[in-house]
């Protein structure tokens, strides 16, 4: 059976420091090949270095306001959630395809259910292996950048202690504790010890911290994680890195406030689950303009989109990864997707007003309503 392709929209970013755009002129040409209308905001990928003529020569269409892009879209791709003044461009039947993170910003599912907004997000598509295909390679690049981050406010001049990562002949390096072994802590590890840091990593399943073993060969140490453990590690730690998820669901907290307190003036807290939360309890998000903050003389780094200060590289990344999924819904359909693409089933948030991914309902509070029975 035909169908008839949703028009995709691609509005600019205006979440605080947030550069990316959600897709490369290169997917824009894609989609166009697919049969796909396009309408692109004007500027949209300009933080990224792409400029409009690259858009247009693709095969989309340009918008001068946010509000057409919205008005005329069947479909829209964006990087970060809804911002409170894209909040008035929701509607009924619209499909948003984006990071939720509805767990950490109930007011955006609030606006989805209210407004009956079909809510994909890409952090909750999995595949049956329970890999997170979508939420990867944002991890990767957040993990990647958290060492270089935590090594630049480790300097004096930024109020940290002063210490350098790596080291020098004859002294020791920073003591960098990695909390969870997934996507983001792995890359944190494994850049961390590349900077000749002292790495270790703590994470409750063993299979995985042999995994990392069995690659990096001591060089990175591993710990199993439980409260007193991670207590002993991040109070004699330089640089703690948070990077513990659940998927859908809030990041516990693994580090409370007295552990905080015990820490050394000057250290350094990366909490890159704030997102989802944070991990650390005396977390709260902020943004590249102003990144950190201090607490019990422990500066904090909590900004919850990390990948937004390299927008060319983590826009390529991440069209990567959506482009596939895009063109599955703009040329079938949200129910056709799903038979084409099953892991989309679970990034399926909210749907005609209710909230159709169990771990987000009860994140929320909510009750989950099957999929099947929401349409």
């Amino acid at each position: 059976m035909h169908v008839t392709p949703l028009r995709v929209g691609v509005p600019r970013e205006v979440k605080d420091g947030e550069h990316r755009v959600a897709l490369t002129p290169d997917g824009a040409h894609e989609l166009a090949r697919h049969g796909v209308p396009v309408v692109v905001e004007r500027g949209a990928g300009h933080d990224s270095a792409f400029d409009d003529d690259e858009y247009r020569r693709a095969g989309a269409s340009l918008a001068q306001r946010a509000a057409e892009v919205w008005e005329r879209a069947q479909l829209v791709l964006k990087v970060k959630e809804p911002q409170p003044g894209e909040l008035a461009h929701l509607r009924p039947g619209l499909v948003l395809f984006t990071y939720l993170h509805l767990a950490a910003y109930p007011d955006v599912a609030d606006a989805l259910l209210a407004d009956r907004v079909v809510g994909i997000a890409y952090e909750t598509v999995q595949e049956p292996s329970g890999a997170l295909p979508l939420l990867a390679p944002m991890s990767e690049i957040a993990g990647r950048m958290a060492p270089q981050v935590g090594a630049h406010f480790l300097e004096r001049q930024q109020g940290g202690r002063g210490v350098l990562l790596g080291g020098a002949p004859g002294v020791r390096p920073a003591r960098v504790v990695v909390l969870g072994a997934g996507t983001v802590g792995w890359n944190s590890a494994w850049i961390a010890q590349g900077m000749e840091a002292e790495v270790l990593l703590l994470d409750r399943d063993l299979d995985r911290l042999r995994w990392v073993d069995q690659i990096h060969r001591g060089r990175i140490m591993t710990l199993h994680s439980n409260a007193a453990s991670v207590k002993r590690a991040v109070v004699d730690a330089d640089l703690v890195i948070g990077a513990v998820l659940v998927p859908g669901g809030r990041a516990p907290v693994v580090v409370d406030e007295e552990t905080v307190a015990d820490m050394r003036a000057g250290s350094v807290v990366v909490d890159c689950a704030i997102d989802q939360g944070g991990c650390v309890a005396t977390s709260r998000e902020t943004t590249h303009a102003q990144p950190v903050y201090e607490a019990h003389g422990v500066l904090h780094y909590a900004v919850g989109n990390i990948p937004g200060a390299v927008p060319r590289t983590s826009t390529f990344a991440l069209t990567n990864a959506t482009l596939p999924y895009a063109v599955a819904l703009a040329t079938r359909g949200v129910v056709g997707a799903l038979d084409d693409e099953p892991a989309l089933a679970s990034g399926v948030n909210t749907v005609d007003g209710n909230v159709t991914n169990a771990a987000v309902a009860d994140a929320l509070g909510r009750r989950a309503t099957p999929l099947a029975d929401a349409w």
